[in-house]
C-alpha cells in the first residue's frame, strides 16, 4: 500500500505517504492524487504541496479547485507548520539552531547551499541522539525550496542516512530517513494539528524512535532559533 488515510473531508484528503511513490504521475507510474482519488470515488484531487519520491509521511491533498486555491495560499503565505524528522549516521557541525543562505543548481539535478542570502533557505533545527552511530533531527523548513532539507544536513556534514544523493552513494540502507512528522493549520476557523509516525524502515520502527520523540510532541512550543 503507498498511503494510509489520516483525514478526508469534503474540501481536502490528508495521508502518510509510503516511499517509493510521486505524487503526481511520474510516466507510466500512477502517482499518489490518482491512487487516492480513485481509491475514494473522487474524480480528481488537486496537488496542494509535495514530497520527494522517497520521503514519507503527510501530504495534503484539496478536493476542490476553491479548497485548492485556499490551501495552496496557506502553504505559499508560510501559514502551515511542516516538522520533519530524519536520521544521521555523522555527527553535525552543530546540535541545533539555524541552517541559512541561498540555493543554486549544482550537477545532475542536484543543489547546493552558498553563502549568500539574496533568496535563502531558511532551515530551523533540533537534534538528539537515538542510538549509538544513530543522531534524529526535528527539522522545521520556514521555506520550502527544492531538496532543502536534505542539503542543509549534508551543509551540516551530517546527510540523511540513505539520501543517495547528497549522502554516500554505496552507504546500505533500507530507505532515505526523512519523514513529514506533522503539520498544522487553521482551517474555518479551527486549528488542524495532523501527526503521523513513518510506517517503513527499521530505524523508525525501533523502540528508541518513540523515546527520542517525546519530548518533542507539541513542536510549535520548543524554543526554536530565530532567523
Amino acid at each position: 500500500m503507498f498511503y494510509s488515510i489520516i483525514d478526508h473531508n469534503e474540501d481536502f484528503v490528508i495521508v502518510n505517504k509510503s516511499i517509493g511513490i510521486t505524487i503526481q504521475r511520474d510516466g507510466d507510474e500512477s502517482g499518489l492524487l490518482e491512487l487516492v482519488a480513485a481509491d475514494l470515488g473522487l474524480p480528481k484531487l488537486f496537488p496542494v504541496h509535495r514530497l520527494d519520491k522517497e520521503t514519507s509521511g503527510l501530504v495534503v491533498m484539496a478536493v476542490h479547485r476553491s479548497s485548492n486555491q485556499r490551501l495552496s495560499k496557506l502553504f505559499a503565505d508560510h501559514l502551515v507548520q511542516k516538522f520533519y524528522i530524519a536520521i544521521s549516521e555523522q555527527k553535525p557541525r552543530k546540535k541545533q539552531g539555524l541552517v541559512i543562505g541561498d540555493m543554486e543548481k549544482a550537477r545532475r539535478g542536484s543543489w547546493k547551499l552558498v553563502k549568500t542570502r539574496r533568496n535563502p533557505a531558511i532551515t530551523q533545527l533540533f537534534s538528539t541522539s537515538m542510538l549509538p552511530g544513530k543522531r534524529l533531527f526535528l527539522l522545521r523548513p520556514k521555506t520550502g525550496k527544492t531538496h532543502q532539507l536534505r542539503v542543509a544536513l549534508k551543509s551540516l556534514a551530517a546527510p540523511i542516512l540513505g539520501d543517495r544523493r547528497y549522502g554516500p552513494a554505496d552507504a546500505p540502507s533500507d530507505r532515505m530517513y526523512l519523514h513529514a512528522w506533522q503539520l498544522q493549520f487553521e482551517w474555518n476557523g479551527e486549528l488542524r494539528r495532523y501527526q503521523c509516525l513513518p510506517e517503513q524502515g527499521q530505524w523508525y520502527l525501533c523502540e528508541q524512535l518513540k523515546s527520542a520523540l517525546a519530548p518533542w510532541q507539541a513542536p510549535e512550543l520548543l524554543g526554536w532559533p530565530e532567523p
